[in-house]
Parts: structure tokens; C-alpha cells; sequence
């Protein structure tokens, strides 16, 4: 099991300790075997009862949380909000400008949906930013502090369209409160937790409001296919806007109508449309005429996130900020936290580009660079498409960047993806393997940044049993 050198946090009226520590101290109390059992099966049970599933796999599979400091996720949320005030920019400027939007590589049909006012702003309300941080090994000294003091941090995928789990971790949360090595590790150090649900719901109702032009509460319907493995995240998302006090229901795009100016799910009125379905899959499954978007257009319904959201979501977002072409749009401090926090983004395509500060053909480029670069499609989720330059041979790289040069693609510099070791209990034996995990905060009012998502993943552990893959709420961690 490698360990990590110490990060230190320095809170206002707390002492000094490391994050290592804390580590270290939650994994010496799981040495009792009792604790850990007794744990695993809370862990178990409690994620069976509350639904805490990926389809039919259990969201978590290992016993400890993720851990950050003040300091770390201070850091992330100020470098983020950098970023987005860039991401703003080349949406305002690709909504006024046809010629600039053609860097996103649109279909015809969402080329005139993005265009659509949805009756307020920002384009996406409710978004995540996914990101792999990989902290200092050990503290700077005062003159060395500065943009970066806390770590390598480089976002890699911007969900501008429909953000997925906030309420799932702030399920985790409450569950990890109650686990019994929760108990011992609380009696040394305090853990703050970062929930995101209620960033959803204000994010709805301060779109709803512009929207509408007055105060008045939404009919919500949290809208998406049935079948997906993230409906267990609805049924969250249903009992917790009902408990604020609002109307809300679950509705399949197949149980939509568009009846005498009103969108209906049975005799339910949405006034409010919580869009977890993507705008991509709905065309393409139920036509551009479907009731929902239709009712969208027309003005007889709110939906979040809206149509102009998909300018972002593409992956291309990436390439357009990091593109020298479009250097002029951004200030020098959102020029430096670019080159700081996106990795060099280009889309697949013949022409001359920068590397470094040198002219490069990008097509050969592509090819010579392999073990460095990253192909992933412009408009899709999941992992699918995404070809790892250093995973494939030659000539399997090869026949995917001739197949990027026919349909949208961006390729992506490489970066460093960090490890922490956590422990999962198999067979009744504790192991701590090491596992890559990512930072992906969430981002509400398309300027506040609050709550995380952490993912676990291994490369040598690849089923959920033996923790392979996994989500973990993330908590502050202070000194006692």
C-alpha cells in the first residue's frame, strides 16, 4: 500500500495536522475487525434500503469517505470559478456568432435549438466540472506559494447539461455519519460534509422565478427515460423537493403530452421541467416535434438545464478555451488559470495549431504523440468512444484518429490521474488497494461552486465487490 506524504491544514482556531494522518488514523481503527464488519454491513444494508445504487450495482464498495482540506477545496472552488467566467465568455460569444459557434461542431438541429432564450440565465444553471487534482507532497514554503499552491488540479470534461449525483452524495454523507468506525474517528477529528442537493433545488427555483417574472411556486417533473441506472438518484431528488414543500413527480419523455397550451404527465401540469434526460438522446429517440420540447419553445413550460446548454457540454468547449485563435476573448489571469487547469484541447481536424509555443501540422502531430494524447468523441458520456493513446498500438491509434477526422472528436493532452489508498472489506478480510480517484465539484448559478463528487476506479480491481469502482462523499477534514 504506498502512502502519500503529509498535506498540512492550517484552520483558523484548530491545530495543525495532516490529511495523512487522518488517513491513517480511519484505516488503524478498521484493524479491528468487529468495527469493520459491523461497518460493511451498515454500509450494505443502508445503501439497500435508501436505494443507493447504479442500476444494480451499489454506488459505494469501499469503508472510508475522501478527504480534503480547507485550504484544497478552497483552492478548487477559486480556480474553478476562474474558469467558468472563461466558459461564459466563448458561450456568449458562440450564441451571437454563427461562424464562432461552428468550433462546437453542432448538428443543424442544435444549432437551432442553443438559440432559443430560455427566459434566464445562466445556460446551465446546475453543471459539474470533472477534474483529476493531485495535491503537493508536502507544504511550500512562503515564497513558492502562488496560482497553484495547493496542488496540479486540470478539469478534462465540463457536464454543462445534466450533472448527475449530487443527491446521491449527499446520501452518502448522511450514511458515513452513522457507520460505526464513524463513531471512534469523530472522537479525533471534526469532518465537515459539502452537500450539493441544495444547490439543485435553489438553481430550479431561481430559473423558475426569472422565467415566470414572479414569485410562485413550480409543478416540477424530474424527466427522464425510466430504465436509466440513475433513476434511484430521482426517487432522491422526488422525496427531497417534496419535503421543501413542492409539487414534484417522475416522468418518462414517452409519458409527456403537449394538451391545449399545457405540458401534462397524466393529469399532473409541469410547470417546471428538472431535465435529467439529454437533449441528444430525446431527438434522436422521439423527434425535434416531441411535446416537451415543443412546450419548451413555446413558452408554456421552464426546463433546466435549457437547449443552450449543449454549446458547453461538447467536449469541443474544451478546445475552443484553449485554442490560440480565441486568446482574445479571455482576460491575462483567465489566459494563465487556462493554461494552468485545461489541458491542450483541440479538435480533430487538418490544420496548423500551437504546442508549446511551436507550430504543429495537428493531424501528424496526432499521430507521433501518441502515448500523450487522449481521443474522445465531441457528444457523448460515460467513457464511450474514448480511445487512451498509450493503452492501443499503432495501428489501432491510427485507424481511430482517421475515424475522428470523420465524425466531431477532440484529442486531449494526457494528465496525471492520482491515487489514495482505500479499504474495502472482501470475504471478511480488510485490504487497502490503491485506487485513481477524480475531483469533479459541482457548480450552481453558473458562478458558485460547492459540493464534490469523488470517483473511485482501479485498474487491477475492476468489480464493484473488490472495490473497483466506486463513489465516496467527500468531507473536510479538521484537526480535533
Amino acid at each position: 500500500m504506498k502512502r502519500s506524504c503529509p498535506r498540512r491544514l492550517t484552520l483558523q482556531g484548530e491545530t495543525t495536522m495532516t490529511v495523512q494522518q487522518a488517513i491513517q488514523t480511519y484505516h488503524d481503527l478498521l484493524l479491528n475487525g468487529d468495527i469493520a464488519a459491523e461497518s460493511q454491513g451498515q454500509l450494505d444494508a443502508q445503501q439497500q434500503r435508501c436505494g443507493l445504487f447504479f442500476g444494480e450495482r451499489p454506488l459505494c464498495s469501499v469503508l472510508r469517505p475522501r478527504f480534503l482540506t480547507l485550504a484544497q477545496y478552497r483552492f478548487i472552488q477559486q480556480r474553478t470559478r476562474m474558469l467558468l467566467a472563461a466558459f461564459a465568455k466563448i458561450h456568449q460569444a458562440g450564441i451571437a456568432d454563427k461562424a464562432f459557434r461552428a468550433q462546437f461542431d453542432l448538428t443543424d438541429w442544435e444549432d437551432e435549438l442553443v438559440q432559443h432564450d430560455p427566459g434566464f440565465h445562466p445556460a446551465s444553471p446546475t453543471s459539474r466540472l470533472d477534474a483529476f487534482f493531485v495535491p503537493h507532497p508536502q507544504p511550500l514554503s512562503q515564497g513558492e506559494r502562488g496560482a497553484n499552491d495547493e496542488g496540479e488540479l486540470h478539469f478534462t470534461e465540463y457536464n454543462a447539461e445534466t450533472p448527475a449525483a449530487p443527491a446521491y452524495n449527499d446520501a452518502l454523507t448522511e450514511l458515513f455519519y452513522t457507520l460505526p468506525v464513524m463513531s471512534q474517528f469523530l472522537r479525533r477529528y471534526q469532518l465537515l460534509p459539502l452537500p450539493a442537493r441544495h444547490g439543485v433545488m435553489h438553481a430550479l427555483l431561481e430559473s423558475y422565478r426569472q422565467w415566470a417574472g414572479r414569485n410562485e411556486a413550480p409543478r416540477i417533473a424530474i424527466v427522464d427515460w425510466r430504465e436509466v441506472p440513475t433513476y434511484s438518484e430521482f426517487v432522491l431528488f422526488d422525496s427531497y423537493f417534496k419535503a421543501q414543500g413542492l409539487d414534484c413527480i417522475i416522468a418518462d419523455p414517452r409519458e409527456i403530452e403537449y394538451r391545449h397550451g399545457k405540458l401534462m404527465a397524466g393529469d399532473y401540469h409541469i410547470t417546471l421541467i428538472y431535465k435529467r434526460v439529454l437533449i441528444a438522446e430525446l431527438v434522436e429517440r422521439e423527434g425535434i416535434a416531441h411535446p416537451l420540447i415543443r412546450a419548451v419553445r413555446e413558452g408554456a413550460a421552464c426546463m433546466v438545464n435549457p437547449f443552450a446548454c449543449k454549446l458547453l457540454y461538447k467536449k469541443a468547449s474544451l478546445a475552443v478555451l484553449s485554442d490560440e485563435r480565441n486568446a482574445h476573448l479571455f482576460t491575462a489571469a483567465e489566459q494563465q488559470a487556462i493554461a494552468d487547469h485545461i489541458p491542450w484541447t483541440r479538435r480533430v481536424e487538418e490544420r496548423q495549431t500551437e504546442y508549446g509555443g511551436q507550430k504543429v501540422d495537428l493531424i501528424p502531430f496526432i499521430h507521433q504523440q501518441q502515448e500523450r494524447l487522449v481521443l474522445k468523441p465531441n457528444d457523448d458520456y460515460g467513457g464511450r468512444g474514448i480511445v487512451l493513446g498509450w493503452t492501443v498500438d499503432a495501428t489501432e491509434w491510427e485507424q481511430a484518429v482517421q475515424a475522428a477526422l470523420s465524425t466531431p472528436y477532440i484529442v486531449q493532452e494526457r494528465v496525471a490521474i492520482p491515487s489514495e489508498a482505500y479499504p474495502s472489506l472482501i470475504e471478511g478480510q480488510l485490504h487497502i488497494f490503491d485506487r485513481m480517484l477524480d475531483t469533479a465539484p459541482f457548480v450552481f448559478h453558473g458562478d458558485s461552486v460547492y459540493g464534490c463528487l469523488t470517483r473511485l476506479s482501479t485498474a487491477t480491481l475492476l468489480n464493484v465487490t473488490a472495490g473497483g469502482g466506486s463513489t465516496v462523499p467527500t468531507f473536510l477534514v479538521v484537526g480535533s
